[in-house]
C-alpha cells in the first residue's frame, strides 16, 4: 500500500497528471457503483470490463518505462492490442424487449392502391418474372452425344497434316527407290508403297507415323512358307521361308539366296543390310533439302526408321521389307530373342478391308467406333498397346455376332466392346479373328494385363472417363 502512495505521489508532482487521473477514477468508480441501479446486471459487467481495460491504458501510458527491458515498448504494444481486443470481443447485451412491442404487427398495413398503381405493379412484376421463364437448367448429355462430341472435334487430324505428311513419305519413298534400283540392281525389290492408318481414314489425333513397304520379290519355285506352329517357336503368328530345291537349283540361284542362315530366308540378316545402307549409303541433307525438309535415320533402333522434321510437321516413317506368298502377308518383323529366321504375319490389310465392307453393307459405324476406341487407347499411357490390331479383331467379332451397327447404337457398341475387352483381358486371351490360333495378348505381360483390366472395368460403370 505504501509503495501504491508512493508511486500516486510521483504521479502528482509530474505536471498535475496525477490529479486528472484521480478525477478519472473517481468517476469510473461512481458509474460503477451506479450502474447496477442504471443499466442493469449485464450493462454493469459490460461497463467494469470496459473501465478496467480503460484504466489500464491510462495507467501503462502514465507509469515510467523500465529501462532494463529491451522488450518494454513491445509488451506495452500487446497488451494494449490485447485490452482494445477485450473491448471489441464483449458481447453487447440484447435489447429487452418491452410488452408494448409485442402488440405490435410485423408489418405495417399496407394502404390501398389507385387502379394506376395497381396496373404499374402488374407491370413490373411481369418484368421481373420474365427472366426466371427464360432460365432453363443444364442439359446433361448422353453417352451417345458425348461419343459424337468426341469424334467430331478431338479426333480431328489437322488437315496441313493430312496433307503435307502423305507428299513428304511418297517423296522420301521415290529417293529411295532409285537409291536401291543404283544401289542393288541385283535384287528385285518391287514398288515401294505407304501404309498405314492415316491412309485408311483411321489415324486419330496427329499424323506423325506412317509405314513404308518394300516388297521382296521371291520365285515361288525356290521359296515355300512354313509356319511357324510346326517350328520350335511355336507360334502361329509367325512363319518361316525356307529355300527348296538346292539339289536342282543351288545356292546362288536366287539373288535372295545371300540372305541365309541355314536353309531359311533371315528377316534379321536382311534388315541389317538395309539398316547400313541407310545409315551410312544414302545422301539424307541432300534429299532433305529437295523436300524442304530434314531426314535422319534413327541408328540405334533395331527397325528401320526414319525422322523427318518440316516447319509444319514433324514424322516419323518405319520400312517394312514385306513378302507376300500364298495369301499371306509376312514382314520382317522378327520377335526379340535369338531366333532370327522368323517373319511376322500381318493381317492389317485385311482388317481394314473387313470392316469398310461391314459398314458399307449396313450403314455401320464400325470405323467411327474404332476411331474413338484407337484414340482412347493413343492418349491413354496404360491402354496404349490395346490400340490398332486387337481393337479390330473385337469389333469384328462383336459383329459377327449380330449386333447392331448402326449410328444411333454407338453408345450401345462402345460399351460393349469395353465390357469384351475385360472378359479378355481376365482370360488373358484374345483370339485372332482371321487366325484363331493367334493370342493377340501374347506380347502382353502380365502386369500391363491387370492394370489395362482395372482401367477398363472402371470405365464400364462411366465410360465417360476414357474421354476426358
Amino acid at each position: 500500500m505504501a509503495a501504491f502512495w508512493q508511486q500516486r505521489g510521483r504521479r502528482q508532482d509530474s505536471g498535475g497528471l496525477g490529479s486528472v487521473i484521480d478525477g478519472l477514477g473517481s468517476i469510473f468508480d461512481v458509474l460503477l457503483a451506479n450502474a447496477r441501479l442504471v443499466l442493469g446486471v449485464s450493462g454493469a459487467a459490460v461497463l467494469a470490463i470496459a473501465t478496467l481495460a480503460v484504466k489500464r491504458l491510462i495507467d501503462r501510458a502514465t507509469s515510467p518505462r523500465d529501462e532494463g527491458d529491451p522488450k518494454a515498448e513491445q509488451k506495452t504494444l500487446e497488451e494494449t492490442w490485447q485490452d482494445l481486443a477485450l473491448i471489441k470481443t464483449t458481447p453487447k447485451p440484447p435489447k429487452k424487449q418491452r410488452r408494448e412491442d409485442l402488440s405490435e404487427p410485423l408489418l405495417s398495413p399496407a394502404r390501398p392502391l389507385v387502379p394506376g398503381e395497381a396496373q404499374d405493379l402488374k407491370v413490373s412484376s411481369a418484368s421481373l418474372e420474365a427472366p426466371r421463364a427464360k432460365s432453363s437448367p443444364l442439359r446433361c448429355l448422353t453417352l451417345q452425344e458425348k461419343l459424337l462430341s468426341h469424334y467430331s472435334s478431338r479426333l480431328a487430324v489437322p488437315e496441313i497434316q493430312m496433307s503435307l505428311v502423305p507428299q513428304l513419305a511418297k517423296g522420301i519413298s521415290i529417293q529411295l527407290q532409285n537409291f536401291l534400283r543404283s544401289k542393288c540392281p541385283e535384287l528385285p525389290f518391287g514398288r515401294l508403297f505407304l501404309s498405314g492408318a492415316l491412309l485408311d481414314g483411321l489415324e486419330v489425333l496427329a499424323a506423325d507415323h506412317i509405314h513404308l513397304m518394300l516388297p521382296v520379290v521371291l520365285d515361288a519355285g525356290l521359296w515355300s512358307l512354313i509356319p511357324g506352329e510346326d517350328t520350335v517357336v511355336r507360334n502361329p503368328q509367325y512363319w518361316m521361308i525356307k529355300r527348296v530345291d538346292l539339289e536342282y537349283f543351288p545356292r546362288g540361284c536366287s539373288p535372295w539366296d545371300r540372305f541365309m542362315v541355314g536353309r531359311y530366308l533371315s528377316s534379321n540378316v536382311l534388315n541389317e543390310t538395309l539398316h547400313k545402307m541407310l545409315v551410312a549409303s544414302i545422301n539424307w541433307p541432300a534429299i532433305g533439302g529437295l523436300l524442304g525438309c530434314v531426314i535422319y535415320p534413327i541408328v540405334a533402333s533395331q527397325e528401320l526408321k526414319l525422322e523427318v522434321k518440316h516447319d509444319q510437321v514433324e514424322l516419323s516413317i518405319t520400312l517394312f521389307p514385306v513378302v507376300e506368298m500364298e495369301d499371306k502377308v509376312l514382314l520382317a518383323v522378327p520377335p526379340e530373342g535369338l531366333v532370327e529366321n522368323l517373319w511376322l504375319e500381318s493381317f492389317y490389310r485385311a482388317e481394314v478391308s473387313r470392316v469398310k465392307e461391314l459398314d458399307a453393307a449396313d450403314s455401320g459405324a464400325r470405323q467411327r467406333c474404332l476411331r474413338i476406341l484407337n484414340g482412347v487407347c493413343r492418349s491413354h499411357p496404360t491402354l496404349h498397346k490395346l490400340g490398332g490390331s486387337p481393337v479390330t479383331h473385337l469389333i469384328l467379332h462383336l459383329s459377327d455376332s449380330g449386333s447392331d451397327w448402326a449410328e444411333e447404337s454407338l453408345a450401345d457398341r462402345f460399351q460393349q466392346v469395353l465390357e469384351e475387352l475385360v472378359a479378355y483381358l481376365e482370360k488373358g486371351v484374345l483370339p485372332s479373328y482371321f487366325n484363331p490360333k493367334i493370342n493377340l495378348f501374347s506380347e502382353l505381360l502380365e502386369e500391363e494385363i491387370d492394370e489395362m483390366g482395372f482401367v477398363l472395368y472402371r470405365a464400364m460403370s462411366e465410360p465417360e472417363l476414357l474421354l476426358e
